[in-house]
């Protein structure tokens, strides 16, 4: 009977560390606020996940450390990887070290370069089309713009190597140069994404006396900070300030009045979705190589639907 007893709790240990499903996941940075939201998203659907464990580890916007980090997690055994690119142009190495070694590899947020021609066998991204943010923004601003003459616009950008930066600021450029929406831009530069670098980016701008109707940010983060920087020199007035993403922050500032617009990015839907993949694909299950999750704008008149 003690034999049986013994040889019953031994089958139930390892049918529970069957069960388990270990998952490696590379932030790009821990102080970036929407990644932030990205990786609760991450954890509160590995915590709603039975068996399901996470090692998270932060890049530090640094290309190489990511890669390592991956590279440990293939060491170390993991079932699925989860990737939060540093730069979607450098994933070739982080692709082929994962799939390499047989375990499912799911970008979240920042696409890979693989995503041009077709994620591999193995491999998947969650995310948002970024051609509609930067399209659903311009068409914000150049509404609110709407009657006045000549209007003139900046543009603040992430980093330059980011594929979302460079995308959300084609389709503004693009859409401020269609008949029915006539804005020169000015002047764009990046400010990384940073709230202190785009206030003293606008501080400069303002310095060399730049006289503009609109501040188009590709995030919140860097509105927020040319909002404040406008606010410390000569008031916001009637001038327009939108960002990307709708995180607290952002829809604090459009409460506040610092804002005019954001656009909905579902931070936690996407992180949410990462995982889900991620354990789908670590239990034998096919990945579905691309999974979107919609922008959507928001404006003073539905910004309510977004604060609660």
């Amino acid at each position: 009977m003690k034999r049986l007893i013994a040889t019953t709790a031994l089958c139930l240990i390892a049918g529970s560390a069957l069960a388990e499903t270990r998952i490696g996941v590379s932030m790009t940075s821990f102080d970036n606020p929407f990644l932030t939201v990205v990786l609760n998203g991450i954890r509160a659907e590995a915590e709603r996940s039975e068996g399901v464990t996470l090692s998270v580890e932060d890049a530090q916007l640094d290309v190489a450390k990511q890669l390592n980090q991956v590279q440990n997690f293939v060491a170390n055994g993991v079932d699925a990887i989860i990737v939060n690119a540093v730069d979607g142009d450098s994933t070739a190495a982080i692709t082929a070290a994962a799939t390499g070694a047989g375990i499912p590899l799911v970008y979240v947020n920042h696409p890979p370069a693989e995503l041009d021609t077709g994620m591999p066998a193995g491999t998947a991204y969650v995310g948002s089309q970024e051609t509609d943010a930067g399209k659903l923004q311009a068409d914000a601003v150049c509404a609110l713009l709407k009657g006045r003459s000549d209007p003139k616009a900046v543009i603040l950008m992430g980093p330059l190597e980011n594929h979302a930066a460079l995308v959300r600021t084609k389709m503004v450029e693009d859409a401020f140069a269609q008949p029915d929406c006539k804005v020169e831009v000015i002047e764009k530069q990046t400010a990384g994404w940073n709230r202190v670098q785009a206030q003293d980016l606008m501080g400069q701008w303002l310095t060399a006396g730049l006289q503009f109707d609109a501040v188009v940010s590709n995030n919140d983060e860097m509105a927020i900070g040319a909002a404040q920087a406008l606010q410390a020199a000569t008031g916001k007035g009637d001038i327009i300030i939108a960002g990307i993403d709708a995180t607290a922050d952002g829809l604090a500032a459009m409460q506040s009045g610092q804002m005019d617009v954001t656009v909905f990015q579902d931070a936690t839907g996407q992180g949410e979705d990462a995982v889900k993949a991620a354990v789908a694909a670590a239990s034998g299950g096919a990945l579905q190589p691309e999974t979107w999750i919609p922008f959507q704008p928001v404006t003073k008149e539905n910004m309510a639907e977004y604060l609660k």
